[in-house]
């Protein structure tokens, strides 16, 4: 992740004051002197030395994809999914069959659809007619109890 503040002198040098204290090879060295001598202080030391510090591998600049021949104008955003929401509803029986029996009609007549399209359709030609009509209609349902059936069993 890249810095968003630049380091400042400070951080640097503490920094290099720990790379150079992970470069020394002191602890080897004395412990090799303890059991062999000088010569396997010697050896220890120059080994130390001959090693570079563990270091992580370096992160690749992230290369650009090559730019296409003919650039073509980028598709539009495609819309956002809309919001559902979830409901449960009492209907008369009766009214509940007319769903089956469009959605068998629909079926027998290729068309695949599901009793929630159904209902959107509904919705959507209830949003097309006129408040006279839609008067009329609702005045010849017959009003029903709201709430929940009482249970059966």
């Amino acid at each position: 992740m890249p810095r968003k503040t630049p380091a400042s002198p400070a951080a640097k040098t503490a920094k290099a004051v720990r790379t150079v204290k992970a470069v020394k090879p002191a602890a080897p060295a004395k412990a090799a002197a303890g059991k062999t001598g000088i010569k396997g202080a010697v050896k220890a030391a120059a080994k130390a030395v001959a090693a570079p510090p563990a270091r992580k591998p370096a992160r690749k600049a992230a290369s650009k994809p090559a730019p296409k021949a003919a650039a073509a104008p980028r598709d539009p955003l495609p819309e956002a999914r809309p919001v559902l929401v979830r409901d449960s509803f009492t209907m008369p029986e009766q009214e509940y069959a007319v769903l089956a029996e469009v959605k068998q009609a629909c079926l027998r007549a290729g068309i695949d659809v599901k009793k929630s399209e159904l209902l959107r359709i509904g919705v959507a030609l209830l949003g097309e007619l006129d408040l006279a009509t839609l008067k009329t209609v609702l005045g010849a349902l017959p009003q029903l109890k709201t709430g929940r059936p009482p249970a059966q069993g």
